[in-house]
């Protein structure tokens, strides 16, 4: 299990990690008179989905505090919610489960998933306002210029958009790309009565090419990278499939960047001469 980690105390851009736990048993489903803890309370819930898109300054990194992940977890040790891997998710669709997709559609977009139900927990942040340019500027600096994303925030339609789509009586396997958004998500739904759920766990990047149907045969684990990171071609799953730096497009790649960032280095020398009269 991940370490927790205070994002508001943090001196240095965290890398971002798979949201994994241990494997535990299975359990046929969500038990409907099950007693609720008292912390699955709505308040709550809803407070959690502020923490964690507060506490995560671009789509991929995954920082909450203990109270929260420690509720969230104990959905999948107590038996609410069935603990798969990539491994199990084509066998489960083939028995008649929904894969509802609660990615951000910037991360949906570039790995669809066949046939999956796609309904964002977290909405990339389009507000104008100073406390939001601020928010956006802080998630570029800790990590967003390299990482790809941006600051996020709670998609307040979620649960009505989920239940326009799926009945309650549908099995939903809940996905997203780290794993943790898709177990904050299983809360929400069971605290709306969806009671049969299971939880990709490490989330889509802990997959393996081929055990997601995407749409193109598309390797899942490209829709969680981005920014320069992706553009040089330094990603894990570029490296595996010859796209990244050790490939003749990776270097044109990393030799384009240099040259950008020597241009623009040369560009404000030339500002600061003229400013100063030298020229």
């Amino acid at each position: 299990m991940n370490a927790t980690m205070n994002a508001a105390t943090t001196s240095a851009p965290a890398l971002p990690c798979s949201r994994r736990m241990a494997a535990v048993p299975r359990v046929a489903s969500v038990r409907p008179n099950a007693r609720r803890p008292a912390a699955f309370s709505s308040s709550l819930s809803q407070r959690s989905l502020r923490v964690l898109a507060a506490s995560q300054p671009q789509s991929q990194q995954q920082v909450v505090d203990g109270p929260n992940e420690e509720r969230w977890d104990a959905q999948v040790t107590e038996g609410k919610v069935r603990n798969l891997s990539g491994a199990d998710i084509r066998q489960h669709l083939a028995d008649g489960w929904v894969l509802l997709d609660v990615r951000p559609p910037s991360e949906a977009s570039k790995a669809r998933i066949q046939g999956a139900v796609e309904v964002p927990l977290f909405l990339e942040d389009e507000s104008v306002s100073l406390s939001s340019l601020i928010k956006r500027a802080s998630a570029f600096g800790m990590g967003g210029w390299w990482l790809g994303g941006t600051h996020m925030v709670p998609n307040p339609n979620f649960m009505q958009e989920v239940q326009a789509k799926v009945p309650k009586t549908a099995r939903l396997v809940v996905g997203c790309q780290k794993g943790l958004r898709s177990l904050a998500a299983c809360e929400q739904l069971s605290l709306a009565g969806y009671e049969t759920l299971a939880w990709v766990n490490g989330g889509f990047d802990s997959c393996k090419k081929g055990e997601v149907p995407t749409v193109g045969d598309v390797d899942i684990r490209f829709a969680g990278i981005g920014g320069l990171s992706e553009a040089i071609g330094w990603t894990e799953v570029q490296q595996e499939q010859n796209k990244g730096l050790g490939s003749v497009d990776g270097a044109l790649k990393l030799v384009g960047v240099i040259l950008v960032a020597d241009l623009v280095l040369f560009a404000w020398e030339y500002i600061q001469a003229y400013q100063a009269g030298r020229l």
